[in-house]
């Protein structure tokens, strides 16, 4: 099968580095006398074809790439509702998840696509391997803020939050210090601990709250209590979005609505709430929230999603589907999707990081 023309989408949250995958997959992919047709917003452009065709599927040209790396977000759109394995549908005006992936083959087919290329997060991962169950020559390239993809050393997105998330730090240090104040600063990551960890640790934060170690109020509190006994009044906590206390459950916006994973909400202002009562301070709350997810990458997200995007094509080029590129430092490596969807990357209790981050002082809320 010779190749002449393939397909890129990106799917799940938003991250700083997707535009950086696209214009080297454009630039590639053209170099070689391919065409290549941006699919909008995730599956939903192979899900409803008609619609998407008319209003964002298109094929890239190389002028569409040329001011795009610098950029946040995507030029494509993307979307954490499409899964088309259980896609919401109305029937009889009620709604319900179905299997549309059928869809997503024949329009692939009808498109005219030799391959596709999915840029994505564990989810995304998940549905690329599917789709290449069911016959479609895929390959995955890998992206997530959350840092929770176990078959790559590095996920892009991740540098440029962990970014953000320091330089909230360091503006919320100023302000704690001035009015001798214990600042909580929520950060994503999901079921995760990467971001609020590495950013505890390159901001100097004083407490580290993450998925992983499950935290008591009692010892957080006794953290803040002896900062202000040394004469240092002031404190920096940092909470993953996802973190819980040690007999209870993470912070949830509600049950899960169809066709949508379940939403972090509210672990900061638990935490808050709860520590006002027990220090002798006032307790203030920042969700950085989306922050995170947007604005201009940094320069390891720029060139880590570009040897993505070229090696990607690379894959397609030998026709070597139903993988994700992957970072094994130092080379861009090849994974079976399989592997890169069935191990999380969790944060390591025990590990160097959580020593090294105890070992300079940082508490995260343990024992007893």
């Amino acid at each position: 099968m010779s190749i002449s023309k393939i397909g890129i989408m990106t799917g799940g949250g938003d991250c700083p580095g997707l535009n950086a995958v696209i214009r080297a997959v454009v630039l590639k992919a053209k170099a070689r006398g391919w065409d290549v047709l941006g699919i909008e917003d995730a599956t939903e452009g192979l899900i409803d074809v008609e619609y998407h065709s008319s209003h964002g599927n298109r094929w890239l040209e190389v002028a569409d790439v040329r001011q795009i790396l610098p950029r946040g977000g995507t030029i494509l759109g993307t979307s954490n509702r499409s899964d088309p394995f259980r896609y919401v549908v109305e029937r009889n005006g009620v709604k319900q998840e179905q299997d549309v992936s059928d869809r997503c083959v024949a329009n692939v087919a009808r498109l005219g696509l030799d391959a596709v290329v999915s840029v994505g997060g564990d989810g995304s991962m998940r549905i690329a391997k599917q789709l290449a169950d069911k016959g479609i020559n895929i390959v995955g390239v890998p992206k997530t803020i959350d840092q929770d993809l176990a078959a790559t050393d590095y996920t892009f997105g991740f540098a440029t939050a962990v970014q953000t998330a320091t330089d909230g730090i360091d503006r919320l240090q100023d302000t704690a210090e001035s009015h001798d104040r214990v600042m909580v600063l929520e950060v994503m990551g999901r079921d995760t601990g990467w971001i609020a960890l590495h950013a505890a640790m390159a901001g100097g934060a004083h407490v580290c709250l993450i998925p992983e170690i499950p935290y008591r109020i009692e010892s957080v509190v006794a953290a803040v209590k002896a900062r202000r006994s040394e004469g240092r009044p002031f404190s920096i906590a940092v909470i993953a979005e996802g973190a819980r206390p040690a007999l209870g459950a993470a912070a949830l916006a509600g049950p899960r609505k169809l066709g949508e994973m379940p939403k972090f909400f509210g672990a900061g202002h638990r935490l808050g709430a709860e520590l006002e009562p027990l220090v002798e301070s006032d307790v203030r709350v920042t969700v950085l929230g989306h922050i995170q997810r947007g604005g201009t990458p940094t320069h390891f997200d720029r060139i880590l999603g570009t040897r993505f995007g070229v090696e990607a094509i690379n894959a397609v080029a030998d026709h070597d589907f139903g993988k994700m590129v992957a970072l094994r430092t130092p080379e861009i490596v090849r994974v079976p999707l399989q592997e890169a969807i069935e191990n999380q990357r969790v944060v390591d209790p025990s590990g160097a990081m959580v020593m090294a981050a105890r070992d300079t002082g940082i508490s995260f809320g343990e024992g007893q």
